[in-house]
């Protein structure tokens, strides 16, 4: 006898799927509309007069939920009343963990509804970091002071431990709430000035604080990525795996999509990791037009690639592969351009981008249809002077940095030095911003936001970079540089060198500085290696010195761990605070030395 499981599968006795579910179309009916909406709740009412909408697909790429705009909206206002019912007032947190569920888009947009604020979640849970999950969504839980936590089945017993002793109305799964009772209520639409969403940023060199974003301010956003940024059309489909509680997730692949009345299809970030072909198979099955990725996500499809997938996937659809990072790294897009060429994709598509949480997501866009732009400059000079001078591709001296574009309209920029004076072009210094997409502040954290947001509302990135005919490059964040006798060195940089060594894995690698003796700053390069043999880890620490020698002139701190041993941030990017963290705790173990000293001679604080 033929059952059906809860997302309308129908299962063969084998336990086999057989899914007759189609996705939801591209834009068919509705014409595309990205301005004059006055919150998320009106472009979703908008959005569901169409039968556009999100798709959802499993471990092995079947369809197992396809939720059109019109479906979405009316399950959010039932559920917008029923959370209302607990006795939860405007404003109120409603904590959603994010998984790559259709859950957390019912949750979310029943929180617009309700006037209430969703605040995303990690979900990500590395092997042997049970408790340090547990702990950061805890953390971030009483931060925003949190009312109530949601979370999928599959995350229900970590919700129990988490919940515990916190004083929260209600926490448990969606299960759960939908069997609460729906309170008779007229829903008030949301005004301008009404925080949207808390977006916590990823944490790559502090604990993660809740970035307040307003109704008005992410709209504004919205609009300049559809117009100015993609210039979206009703042809247009988003795919992607990127994780929801990361900005690019969120707001790239969720209401980026619903305010263009577009269709997104989603595959889970685990999944990805796992086959990342899938990917592929998701844009080429469903012409996807509109993708994006960290470099580590087209390095990954480019050596998981078999030359029988050739003939699989057809990418000629794909036209902005977007990429944006501290520091794109060009080495692996040109890989995984080479790799996917028989598959029809075009090296053109490739679009760098550069934003942050902080202004919602998008700052600038390369332009389309150019491909990747590369800066070639003298790394010696830019050490020593911060200046990008150009230089011949092929120099040994030469470092790339890609060019992330110009400034969306509504943005402006300028770039200082330590003292806060504005700097020329090719001068490498902070970059600040203004405009109508900065967010209002850090909630609940106000010496947080005076720190980096002035009172005339210019917001201090933390991130190092330069301009050239108002084109913005990005070099580092300012609290990773690297001063090692007087000389700024980008850790980005010695990754990318260590990164060509043998046996070295992508996004394994962690360039940072410590305290040493006399308060003299000390390089320090942590790699992942499978490597056990102690000869050829010898060999190894060997060779990383001399490139270390080679490009910067410098001597480094070498640690060589197991693979997976690098923290990374709850966007999935590697944390350079937590791995120095993790670093200066196994010191402690006596095997471990500076060259040539003794712990107790040069001690790391």
């Amino acid at each position: 006898m033929d059952t059906k499981n809860t997302f309308g599968h129908k299962r063969r006795p084998s336990g086999k799927l057989e899914n007759s579910m189609k996705p939801t179309p591209i834009n068919r009916t509705l014409a595309v509309k990205s301005q004059g909406f006055t919150s998320l709740v009106d472009a979703l009412e908008y959005a569901a007069q169409g039968d556009s909408g999100y798709n959802f697909y499993d471990h092995r790429g079947d369809l197992y939920k396809a939720l059109t705009y019109r479906e979405l909206r009316d399950d959010a206002r039932v559920l917008a009343k029923r959370l209302l019912g607990l006795g939860l007032q405007r404003g109120d947190r409603v904590g959603i963990i994010a998984e790559t569920d259709p859950m957390f888009h019912r949750f979310f947009f029943a929180c617009q509804y309700a006037g209430l604020i969703p605040v995303a979640l990690p979900a990500s849970i590395q092997l042997g970091a049970h408790k340090a999950f547990i702990n950061q969504v805890r953390r971030m839980l009483e931060s925003c002071g949190a009312a109530v936590a949601v979370a999928p089945e599959s995350h229900a017993e970590f919700l129990t431990e988490i919940a515990d002793g916190l004083d929260l109305v209600m926490a448990g799964t969606p299960e759960q709430f939908d069997a609460l009772p729906e309170k008779e209520l007229e829903l008030v639409p949301p005004l301008a000035g009404d925080i949207a969403y808390l977006q916590y940023t990823s944490g790559s060199t502090r604990f993660p604080r809740g970035v307040e974003i307003n109704q008005e301010t992410v709209l504004d956003n919205l609009r300049e990525i559809a117009e100015n940024g993609l210039k979206l059309t009703r042809q247009d489909r988003f795919v992607s795996w990127l994780p929801y509680y990361h900005d690019m997730g969120l707001i790239g692949f969720i209401l980026a999509p619903m305010i263009c009345q577009l269709s997104a299809d989603y595959l889970g970030s685990r999944t990805f990791a796992m086959r990342p072909r899938l990917w592929l198979k998701l844009i080429s099955d469903n012409n996807g037009t509109i993708s994006s990725s960290p470099t580590f996500g087209y390095a990954l499809c480019a050596r998981r690639l078999r030359p029988s997938d050739y003939e699989k996937y057809d990418l000629s659809s794909w036209r902005a592969a977007c990429v944006g990072a501290e520091q794109i790294n060009p080495v692996p897009l040109k890989d995984f351009a080479e790799a996917l060429a028989p598959c029809n994709f075009d090296e053109k598509a490739f679009v760098a981008c550069y934003g942050m949480a902080e202004t919602v997501l998008a700052v600038s866009f390369a332009p389309l249809e150019l491909g990747l732009s590369v800066d070639y400059v003298d790394q010696g000079i830019m050490m020593s002077s911060g200046v990008a001078k150009p230089v011949d591709p092929k120099a040994a001296n030469a470092v790339a940095y890609a060019d992330c574009g110009i400034l969306l309209p509504g943005f402006e920029a300028k770039i200082v030095d330590d003292a806060g004076n504005e700097v020329g072009d090719r001068q490498c210094g902070e970059i600040l911003l203004k405009g109508a997409s900065v967010m209002s502040g850090y909630f609940r954290d106000h010496e947080s936001t005076r720190a980096v947001l002035s009172e005339d509302g210019w917001l201090d990135t933390g991130d190092i970079g330069y301009q050239v005919d108002d084109r913005i490059y990005i070099t580092a964040r300012s609290k990773d540089v690297i001063i090692v006798k007087g000389r700024n060195i980008w850790p980005n940089d010695m990754e990318v060198v260590a990164q060509r060594l043998d046996g070295a894995r992508l996004g394994g690698v962690a360039a940072f500085s410590v305290s040493g003796f006399g308060d003299e700053e000390l390089a320090v390069l942590v790699l992942e290696t499978k490597e056990r043999d102690a000869e050829a880890r010898t060999r190894m620490k060997q060779r990383i010195t001399e490139l270390m020698h080679e490009h910067f002139g410098i001597n480094v701190i070498i640690d060589l761990v197991r693979p997976g041993t690098l923290p990374k941030t709850s966007s999935g990017k590697l944390s350079r605070f937590q791995s120095r963290q993790a670093f200066l705790e196994r010191r402690s173990d006596p095997a471990l030395q500076l060259p040539g000293t003794r712990n107790s001679e040069r001690k790391i604080a």
